[in-house]
């Protein structure tokens, strides 16, 4: 069956550009709060458990509440739904920057969480509904596009306004975004939702949430506890079982023919199945860069904050200029061609970055931070696109939540597995036989620990062996990102289905849209 798409004019896109502002307003919130830890350790005297939790919530209440999201926005909604995730948004942020306590800010950390679980999922779900498939590629090239402009300029924002202001203004920022925001797509988005009226899958969502949690815990405490580690493994069998007792319990749903959280059916599709496995190979090149260039420059280059942002901005370039370029020819070029060569940029940008020295000039970072850029703009949307594409008008929001859920603990686990290999390299390549054991320990948690110790004790054969280690790290780190990429882009060759070959998922109803 086809998509039941509803024409409502030019203002498509201008509701798609305030979805955008919404999703970069979440998307900057994973990154720019990094920079302002050490800055709340002092402020709110938090210890080094607590600033875990204030930047691990975030992450936790995206697990809980991603599949969820799109259920409830196809039953009850999905602009109401989106309005009032991105108000809670606004408010949390405002709430997190005046935060005169540690559980305060978790508190308020949690509530950003809950808004941003639907932000993306039901920003998404609107791209069947009202633009052809032609157009799409170009919608989510604003969308997605937004979103991981977000995470480098993360850095850069977080940074100027660190030295300029106090700590709550990297949360300021979010309230005109949302203001915004809420105000455009309250004026520009038609209302829609199923119009057949169902049972909400409480097993299901109870299930989901408890074992996308376990997974998201497990992989989250595996960066500072090691993937041996008793909660860690725990907490990971725990996850996956109750995943594994969610699968079979959507599956008995569908067969009664009651409406499941889930869909299973749309892994039966080679555009959605293998589109949402190339967004989240995506994640783990991206996050692996995030993770380790900024310590490179700030600890081997001797960049501070700001000036360590500043390289980033080739990558938002390339990016600008990939997304454009994608938005442009992705409705004629076939899918498997535009998302073949973005993610051969992304690999080609990656293993240059491998080649990376103590010593590498500044131009050889710009030019392959520049080309990682230009890949993941053609790539991104491309792949994006084939995932929404057999999505029925009738379950868009739970489809797309599915899609989100996936990237999100993939990318968690990317995250974790990937810091877990550069940390393990950089203390493997290590030289400090030589110190004494608590100094060695010391010197082992980070090169930004290694550094530090380094130059308090005018080491300077130590500051040289310490910045060599990361960069061999670095170097092992940014050749499996490359390989990810590579392989990313031969299975998009082989695997994913052109844009003419996509049919829609069976499922198709009315859906009901009202107009403002």
């Amino acid at each position: 069956m086809s998509t039941l798409i509803k024409d409502i004019g030019p203002r498509k896109w201008w509701a798609v550009g305030a979805i955008s502002l919404a999703a970069i307003a979440f998307s900057l919130d994973l990154t720019v709060l990094n920079l302002a830890l050490p800055t709340l350790s002092k402020a709110l005297h938090a210890s080094t458990s607590q600033l875990e939790w204030i930047a691990d919530v975030y992450a936790l209440a995206l697990a809980v509440l991603t599949l969820p999201a799109g259920m409830l926005g196809d039953r009850f909604g999905r602009k109401r739904l989106l309005v009032m995730a991105v108000a809670l948004f606004g408010i949390a942020s405002a709430v997190c920057a005046y935060s005169t306590s540690v559980d305060m800010l978790i508190s308020a950390r949690i509530l950003l969480g809950v808004g941003a679980a639907f932000i993306l999922p039901l920003g998404m779900s609107v791209m069947p509904l009202y633009f052809k498939p032609a157009e799409r590629t170009k919608a989510l090239a604003i969308l997605m596009g937004g979103v991981f402009l977000a995470y480098p300029l993360g850095p850069i924002l977080g940074g100027w306004l660190l030295t300029h202001f106090w700590w709550g203004s990297v949360f300021l920022i979010n309230i005109p975004v949302c203001l915004l925001a809420v105000t455009a797509i309250a004026a520009l988005l038609p209302e829609s939702k199923s119009e057949t009226a169902s049972s909400i899958d409480w097993l299901g969502i109870v299930l989901s949430s408890f074992g996308l949690t376990g997974i998201t815990y497990g992989a989250i405490q595996a960066e500072s506890s090691g993937w041996s580690d008793e909660k860690v493994l725990a907490a990971l069998f725990v996850g996956a079982a109750l995943l594994i007792a969610f699968v079979a319990w959507e599956r008995y749903v569908t067969r009664s023919n009651k409406v499941a959280l889930v869909d299973l059916k749309l892994f039966a599709y080679g555009a959605f199945t293998w589109g949402t496995i190339l967004m989240t190979s995506v994640n783990f090149a991206l996050f692996g860069l995030l993770f380790g260039l900024p310590q490179y420059l700030q600890a081997v280059r001797g960049d501070d904050a700001l000036h360590a942002g500043y390289f980033l901005l080739p990558m938002i370039a390339g990016l600008i200029i990939g997304s454009v370029a994608a938005g442009k020819v992705g409705a004629k070029a076939p899918h498997k061609a535009m998302a073949t060569l973005g993610f051969l940029c992304m690999a080609i940008g990656l293993l240059l970055g491998a080649r990376t020295a103590i010593g590498s000039s500044a131009q050889f970072i710009v030019a392959w931070t520049a080309v990682i850029g230009l890949g993941l703009g053609i790539a991104m949307p491309t792949v994006a696109t084939a995932a929404i594409s057999p999505l029925s008008a009738d379950r868009s929001a739970s489809g797309t939540a599915l899609i989100s859920a996936v990237r999100q603990v993939g990318g968690t686990l990317g995250i974790a597995l990937l810091g877990t290999l550069l940390g393990s390299s950089y203390r493997n390549h290590l030289e400090i036989s030589n110190l004494p054991l608590g100094l060695q320990n010391s010197v082992s948690q980070s090169v930004i620990a290694g550094v530090a110790i380094a130059k308090a004790l005018h080491i300077p054969s130590l500051l040289g062996f310490v910045r060599s280690a990361f960069v061999m790290g670095l170097t092992d780190m940014l050749t499996v990102c490359g390989i990810i990429a590579l392989v990313a882009g031969c299975v998009a060759l082989a695997f994913l289905p052109n844009a003419h070959k996509v049919k829609t998922a069976i499922g198709t109803t009315r859906v009901r849209t009202e107009t403002n």
